[in-house]
């Protein structure tokens, strides 16, 4: 599991990375535009957001990375201890909210709560009586395990993740691929062709002229 910090605060921020790091991988900017840049750039699984950092804030870094479609779930952590920083943090699009000081077994509840409810566990049930296993490439359908090339996988479960929307070939491009590696659309079309062998058609459903949605 791939995490974005985005906090200004030291001390926090070292504490927050060598726990964080025992079990997840973990980039850390102090700045909001270096966080937007990282984002571009980077596939990421959570985002872990502070509020106030000197060259902008959280709630205004998410609300762009919104617009552009970016559906990584985002945990905003905050000294604020008022309703209206809560309620700015979720119409910006955040899926949690924690305030400081706050313990990092609640921090760590938190990430698992996200983990369940977005499909982030290495073992996701992503539709009854198929099993995928993210971390060993492998889907289980009907007890009988397939093994997927990591590429297949990184595709699956992008899709499962955003499984509410349409995606784009464009938007699976940008994410499955490096700027300078990236192929042409038919790459694409290809693991989709081999994802639904796997899962099953039903599954993964081709939006004509829009993209795909996983079912």
């Amino acid at each position: 599991m791939k995490i974005l910090l985005l906090e200004d605060d030291t001390v926090l921020a070292d504490v927050l990375i060598d726990f964080l790091q025992e079990e997840y991988s973990v980039t850390h900017t102090y700045s909001m535009k270096k966080a937007l840049q990282l984002s571009e750039e980077n596939s990421f699984d959570l985002y872990i957001f502070d509020i106030n950092v000197p060259d902008g804030d959280g709630i205004s870094l998410l609300k762009e990375l919104r617009s552009f479609s970016d559906e990584t779930p985002a945990i905003f952590i905050t000294a604020y201890h008022d309703t209206n920083h809560l309620k700015k943090a979720f119409e910006s699009g955040a899926n949690d909210f924690i305030k400081k000081p706050f313990d990092l077994e609640e921090l760590t509840q938190r990430i698992e709560n996200i983990k369940r409810h977005f499909g982030l566990s290495s073992l996701v049930e992503i539709s009854s009586g198929i099993v995928f296993d993210t971390q060993n490439h492998i889907v289980t359908k009907e007890d009988t395990p397939q093994h997927i090339t990591n590429k297949e996988s990184a595709c699956l479960q992008y899709l499962y993740k955003n499984r509410h929307r349409v995606v784009s070939v464009d938007e699976i491009l940008q994410n499955l691929w490096e700027y300078d590696e990236m192929p042409s659309a038919d790459a694409v079309r290809t693991l989709i062709k081999e994802l639904r062998k796997s899962v099953g058609k039903e599954h993964i459903l081709n939006i004509r002229g829009e993209g795909y949605r996983f079912e």
